[in-house]
């Protein structure tokens, strides 16, 4: 009855199919076919006026006019980390976790919440090492001095200041305010040129000063530039000041906040919490010192499979095993590169979880064996929305279980989603995450390689209301018990934390696949992610870069944008110009919405087709370089794509370049019809990667549609491979080094991580070390680990050389050109495995 309603209402309105454009009206019409039926009305009812009082909070959405502060200090005790403090109403704690990490707590004295569940931390405070520290007091303050920060107290106020240790005033408190029903308010200063980064994802510019950004995970249905919220939130951010460290501060609390950061008075940061604990962090440091800090504390990234690496191919839906069929086909016929291949929701049956359409996809596991042998896998959605249906095993088990939210009566919730009336897993309950976990048991043995948990804000179909679980709906919350208040924003989380665990005990030698639409602080420690539903337009692809940077700096290194963007239609020219950007951001995958055009790489023909496939083919040539950034994000927290002042605080702080790993520095062409762009760089010489001219500061490049700017550091060792159909199918008889000279006498030192590529095996991490003493070059080659690579040989390329080298010895022994090319200023030759190689210029 419900479905049929459905068609009729979107029929009533002249829409022919469930495409995107209409996915309001559609929810819409779902919704008014539920709400108001007999077998759905009490449910709906309560669904319907819960989210029309959430409405109405929202749209009332006011804050206290009055904020009690914590108010003098009276009382302080030592501790072993650093200090209590007691105050007029309220209390203060002081944790050193590290000489340059901090955790402080305020709370006050009338009803003290209860700390924040422990989600976020990978490494509790017990966990770390005390560090030394030395606590002085006088009459107006207490100074508590590591060998890298001071934190000072003010007496009179309980105001908290940090500064390093060169005496610079890095974040001062303004205030801390708490008011009745729970909400927090904390104020900090922020400094006349003083900018910001971070959040999570955003759709603002990089530097989120003068804006308010909102902490509540949102389906936006599609967004474009200045939509607030949308999927995942992160309250962390980096603060950056002229001559002075960085500083990281992240704040220990799920519940919705707002952080306007200079908006409403252009000094002031002021962080507006609906409930919760006022506990937050403080690091200082270079920007990769105070990611790896934060990223110790939260987790990071485990290593991804190499192909995770590949390209990727997905769209809404190849909804048949023959289409899907094709599609490989189709790879292998143009000649372009591919790891994976998407199932969305329509493999189901009738959009059932765990399940798939035996009609549309008859023999689904031998569609996936028959893709692995080309080289291929299959990764496979599922969304948290359980349908409700007594004959649906899932949803029988969910409910003897007792694994679904509940209302506050003990009646489970229910909404809509695409199967219609859901229920929803209470992922806060450790036991519903391990039965989670367990329902990809049939998917995993069929071969399915991994899985994109979609939906997970929690989405639901709202008709104009805000599109999630109203905040009554009750959470187990570790045995705590709560409502959604506390639940949202880590919702999203502990559902990849419960796929991520059931995948590591049902597939235990394979490294788990798991992507997020939503998350929180930590999520990174289960999921890599996408930014969601972008559109297919210019501003949407210039928009990916801050949101990247921006997710790279909140822990979330393993991200990317749909190529080609989800809603609209890309024309050739701009599915190009993303497939080119997107060849050195971590997740490369291609995605459209229903009832589009396909966005494949030969969909636009000639010349398109050529320039796509030769950049897909770079991506896979450079994988040895890029798989020791993304072991770099999983060991140290610094993510692959990093703004162009990561290791240069004086570069220029722009939106449209980044830096891909140490060496690489990427400008994309981001407006139609272009083939030429301004690109600024950060301090030291740069190689044009395709000419190999060398660039300070400044330069206009030339970049038509067959090429994009990009440039090497110099001093680089870049690693590169060969390419092939797939990961598992490239050729690996050699390895390519391709040498940028360093231009004056120094020393310069680059990474390369190696292993099987899966599993848990052996490594290996070896250092070139490239030093200059006016025309000679030396690069010493040390490695340590045992993996054995499979390659023999070398192939050295020399870059950017005014003239032939005189002579080129490997451990000693001379080595002759195999040729010059003088029009890009390179030499290549062959040489073997070395330790010592000797370059006389």
């Amino acid at each position: 009855m419900a479905m049929k309603n459905v068609l009729e209402a979107l029929r009533a309105i002249g829409m022919q199919n469930l495409g995107y454009a209409s996915s309001y009206a559609y929810r819409k019409a779902w919704i008014e076919a539920h709400w108001e039926s007999p077998d759905h009305s009490t449910t709906g009812l309560t669904f319907a006026r819960a989210l029309r009082r959430r409405l109405a909070q929202d749209d009332a959405r006011t804050w206290p006019a009055h904020w009690e502060s914590p108010g003098a200090v009276c009382r302080i005790q030592n501790t072993s980390r650093g200090a209590r403090l007691t105050t007029q109403r309220g209390a203060m704690e002081i944790d050193f976790l590290a000489s340059d990490l901090v955790r402080i707590t305020i709370v006050p004295a009338n009803e003290p919440p209860a700390p924040p569940v422990p989600y976020a931390i990978a490494k509790p405070p017990e966990a770390w090492d005390i560090p030394p520290f030395t606590s002085l007091s006088n009459d107006e303050a207490l100074f508590l001095h590591t060998d890298t920060m001071t934190l000072g107290v003010m007496l009179e106020t309980s105001r908290i200041f940090i500064a390093d240790a060169h005496g610079h005033l890095l974040r001062a408190d303004l205030d801390v305010g708490f008011a009745p029903r729970g909400a927090i308010r904390h104020r900090t200063s922020l400094s006349n040129q003083e900018q910001i980064f971070g959040l999570g994802e955003h759709t603002t510019p990089g530097n989120r000063r003068g804006r308010t950004h909102i902490m509540w995970n949102r389906d936006p249905a599609g967004y474009t530039a200045g939509d607030e919220p949308i999927n995942l939130n992160i309250p962390v951010y980096l603060g950056i000041q002229p001559g002075a460290q960085a500083y990281l501060v992240f704040y220990e609390n799920p519940t919705y906040a707002e952080f306007d950061l200079g908006y409403t008075t252009d000094n002031v940061a002021e962080h507006r919490f609906a409930g919760g604990m006022l506990r937050y962090y403080v690091a200082i440091g270079t920007t990769a010192q105070v990611l790896t800090r934060y990223t110790e504390l939260t987790g990071r990234h485990p290593l991804p499979p190499l192909w995770m690496l590949g390209y990727q191919q997905s769209r809404w839906s190849y909804a048949s095993e023959e289409r899907v069929r094709k599609l490989a086909r189709d790879f292998q016929e143009h000649e372009v590169p591919c790891d994976v291949i998407y199932l969305d929701i329509d493999y189901m049956d009738g959009f059932r979880c765990f399940t798939w359409d035996r009609q549309r996809f008859p023999d689904l596991p031998g569609l996936a064996a028959d893709l692995r042998e080309q080289g291929i896998k299959l990764i496979t959605i599922i969304d948290p929305g359980i349908k409700r249906d007594p004959d649906y095993a899932v949803y029988r088990e969910g409910v003897q279980g007792q694994h679904f939210c509940t209302l506050p009566d003990g009646n489970i919730f229910h909404a809509p989603v695409w199967p219609g009336m859901c229920a929803f897993p209470d992922f806060t309950n450790p036991a519903t995450r391990r039965w989670w976990g367990e329902l990809y048991r049939p998917l995993v043995d069929i071969g399915i390689a991994g899985f994109w948990n979609d939906m997970n804000e929690p989405a639901v179909f709202s008709n104009g209301f805000d599109p999630t679980l109203p905040e009554p709906v009750q959470h187990h919350l570790e045995g705590r018990g709560g409502d959604h208040r506390q639940a949202h924003n880590i919702y999203g989380m502990q559902e990849v934390r419960a796929t991520h665990e059931g995948l590591s005990r049902l597939r235990p030698d394979h490294r788990p696949v798991v992507i997020t639409r939503a998350g929180w602080a930590g999520v990174q420690r289960y999921a890599l992610s996408w930014t969601g539903d972008n559109e297919s337009s210019w501003e949407s692809l210039k928009l990916t870069i801050p949101m990247v940077v921006g997710l790279g700096l909140s822990g979330l290194g393993f991200t990317g944008a749909d190529v080609g963007g989800f809603v609209g239609e890309a024309d050739g020219e701009l599915f190009t110009r993303w497939i080119q950007m997107g060849a050195f951001m971590p997740l490369y995958r291609a995605h459209t919405v229903l009832g589009t055009p396909d966005q494949e790489p030969w969909s636009y023909g000639e010349p398109y087709l050529s320039i796509v496939r030769r950049f897909i083919q770079l991506r896979y040539e450079l994988l040895p370089y890029l798989y020791t950034a993304t072991w770099q994000m999983s060991t140290r927290g610094w993510p692959m794509v990093r703004p162009l002042w990561w290791d240069d605080p004086q570069a220029p702080r722009v939106d449209d370049s980044f830096l891909c790993g140490d060496h690489l520095l990427v400008a994309p062409i981001t407006e139609p019809q272009t083939d030429t762009r301004e690109v600024v760089l950060p301090q030291g010489t740069w190689y044009e990667f395709w000419t190999n001219r060398r660039y300070q500061s400044a330069v206009t490049a030339y970049a038509p549609l067959e090429t994009m700017p990009l440039f090497v550091r110099e001093g680089a060792v870049l690693t590169l491979g060969e390419y092939g159909a797939s990961v598992e199918r490239r050729l690996q008889k050699f390895l390519r080094l391709h040498l940028y000279p360093l231009t004056t006498d120094g020393q310069a030192v680059t990474e390369l991580y190696e292993d099987a590529g899966d599993g848990y095996g052996d490594s290996r991490l070896s250092r070139f070390t490239q030093q200059r003493a006016a025309d000679k070059l030396i690069l010493t080659w040390e490695s340590a680990g045992d993996y054995r690579p499979p390659y023999e040989h070398i192939e050295l390329l020399l870059n950017g050389l005014d003239r032939a080298p005189r002579e080129v010895r490997a451990d000693g022994e001379p080595y002759p050109l195999v040729s010059v090319d003088p029009v890009r200023h390179t030499a290549l030759l062959g040489v073997p495995l070395f330790s010592k190689l000797e370059i006389a210029l």
